[in-house]
């Protein structure tokens, strides 16, 4: 699996991987419905909301890596 990281656009990650949606909700971030989400990338998004980018990174990770897992 390839890590999500800071760098990742929000609109990409978000149609490879819809299930951090959730993760997105629970940080209180409506990326997904931004317009800004087309040329933001996941890094940017969290730093405007003044969110713990690296928090936000590794739950994101976690939820990818936990649903790739049930799919095996």
């Amino acid at each position: 699996m390839a890590k999500i990281t800071a760098d990742s656009p929000i609109i990409q990650t978000v149609q490879e991987h819809p299930e951090i949606i959730e993760i997105f909700m629970q940080y209180g971030l409506g990326c997904v419905g931004c317009m800004a989400a087309s040329f933001e990338t996941i890094g940017q998004g969290a730093a405007a909301h003044g969110l713990d980018v690296d928090a936000l990174i590794a739950d994101i990770n976690d939820c990818i890596e936990a649903a790739e897992g049930k799919q095996e």
